[in-house]
Order: structure tokens, then sequence, then C-alpha cells
């Protein structure tokens, strides 16, 4: 298992404006933790592709693994050094379908209802993974379980919990959080908190 250090660790300027640290990962979210049965959780894959994929568990886990160390920033202020996180990179998701040319952005899906947009260019970067182990302990439900999207350089309602689909857009549409005035992009070293 490969360890990939986010680049926003070795910022200079590593503490977005207007965050203070934080010795913990606060728990906030749209509902409850969801009941997960893993032998009936499936990951779709679907949208700007040749072909859509489904994945079990069990090949969710035959995926290349690593090793996540980022900083966590959320937009209500606190951020989280050196988190460690454990799953997929993203880039896996490149062997298992043809994405379209057309195609600009993701909307990722939760089984609680939440949604939310990231660009392609985000999510393809290297420090990008979905995650299912925090600090090497299985991720716990109040923090993603069974998986979570971790994508270190925008705020974290950008690392959706709960990860269920995956579904690439030939336009950058908002998710949730951003149809009610959060930033369509969210870069902490931006302050891009809020659009409207």
């Amino acid at each position: 298992m490969r360890t990939v250090i986010s680049p926003i660790n070795e910022r200079p300027d590593r503490l977005p404006p207007g965050q203070h640290w934080s010795n913990r990962l606060h728990v906030l979210g749209i509902s409850p933790p969801p009941d997960i049965d893993l032998s009936r959780y499936r990951l779709k894959i679907f949208g700007s592709v040749e072909k859509p994929a489904v994945l079990t568990w069990e090949e969710i886990l035959d995926l290349e693994r690593v090793k996540l160390i980022a900083d966590f920033h959320c937009v209500t202020r606190w951020s989280c050094p050196d988190v460690e996180w454990i799953g997929f990179p993203s880039s896996e998701i490149k062997k298992l379908v043809n994405i379209k040319e057309t195609a600009k952005s993701v909307m990722v899906h939760s089984l609680d209802g939440y949604t939310t947009n990231v660009p392609l260019e985000y999510f393809f970067d290297e420090d990008v993974v979905f995650a299912y182990r925090l600090f090497d302990r299985p991720l716990p439900s109040d923090h993603g379980y069974p998986l979570r999207l971790v994508v270190p350089k925008l705020y974290s309602w950008k690392s959706a919990k709960f990860v269920s689909g995956i579904e690439f857009m030939d336009e950058d549409l908002p998710g949730y959080w951003e149809q009610r005035g959060y930033h369509i992009l969210g870069d902490p070293w931006r302050e891009q908190r809020f659009w409207r």
C-alpha cells in the first residue's frame, strides 16, 4: 500500500484564511447515518460513460489501496491536520468505465439523499480517495461508513459521506448544499464558502 501526502499539507499557507485548527473531526451531516448491509451495498458509476458499472463491496476492496494523509477543512471554520484515510484513489474509476470526452464534472450521490458536485480536474487529483478506513480503523458510521469521498483541496462538504453513486456529467450542476447557497467549487484558500 502506497502513502499519498496531500500537497495542501506542504503549502506555506497550510491553514486557509478564516480557519482555526481543531484536534478532532467534528460530525456534521443532513441526517443520521443510514443502516448498511454490506452484502447488499452497491457503488454505481454512471452518466457520461460508455458503459456504466456497479461494484459490490468485495470488488471495492479489490481496488488499489492507498493511505492518504491530508488536512481536512470544514466550511464552518475548523480544520483538522494530518487526517489519515485508507481507501482507493479516484483514478481507479478510469479503469472501470470509459468516461466520455464530454464529461466535465461528477455528482457524488449518497445513501441518505445527499449530493455534491466536483469538477473533473479536482476529482482526479492524486490526493482524492474513496475512504473506508479512518486512522487505520473501519470508517465510523457518523464519518460516512461504508465509503466516503475525500477531496482535500476543497471544503469538506465536498467529501461526501455514505457514497453510493458517481455520476459523470457534461456540465457542473449544483448538489445539495450548492443548491442552498454554498459555493459551486468551495476552495478554502479563496474562502469560497457561499455564492448566493
